[in-house]
């Protein structure tokens, strides 16, 4: 099974996204594998976005990340980087599609309310950035053979 770390931003928090948007997770099948809130270091948050320092939009993406508190979550599914990817919609929420959480929640790329790894190499960089070890839970759900099309035999 592949993990993705997904991050719900502050403007999800603030706007009371937290359950609506974990229940979506849920729903599609993904497992949560560790869940917090924190409020992002500046140190932290020019970590997670490495990336992207040098471009014109460096600070802004760490003002934003730091303005209050997030949801750091790990799912884990088949597929689950891009199972996240896709439900989360295009990075600009004028373009996502109507159904996606950007598409349905965020206005403008700004305020985009969720983040996810967009790579398996991303993904355990963050995982690693977020979470020890000892906070990601490792168990089997007894709905998974259903998910995945193993138990309608």
């Amino acid at each position: 099974m592949q993990k993705t770390f997904v991050m719900l931003k502050p403007d999800a928090v603030q706007r009371n996204l937290i359950g609506e948007i974990i229940c979506r997770f849920e729903k599609k099948g993904l497992k949560a594998v560790a869940i917090k809130m924190l409020e992002i270091s500046r140190d932290m948050a020019e970590k997670h976005y490495g990336e992207h320092r040098g471009k014109p939009f460096f600070a802004e993406l760490v003002n934003f990340i730091t303005s209050g508190p997030v949801v750091a979550m790990i799912w884990e599914g088949k597929g689950a980087i891009q199972v996240a990817r896709q439900m989360m919609g295009s990075t600009d929420p004028q373009e996502a599609l109507p159904g996606t959480i950007r598409g349905d929640y965020g206005l403008f790329t700004g305020n985009n309310i969720v983040h996810g790894s967009d790579s398996p190499e991303s993904a355990a960089r963050e995982i690693s950035l977020f979470f020890s070890a000892e906070e990601i839970v490792s168990y089997q759900k007894s709905n998974e053979p259903w998910i995945y099309g193993e138990g309608a035999n």
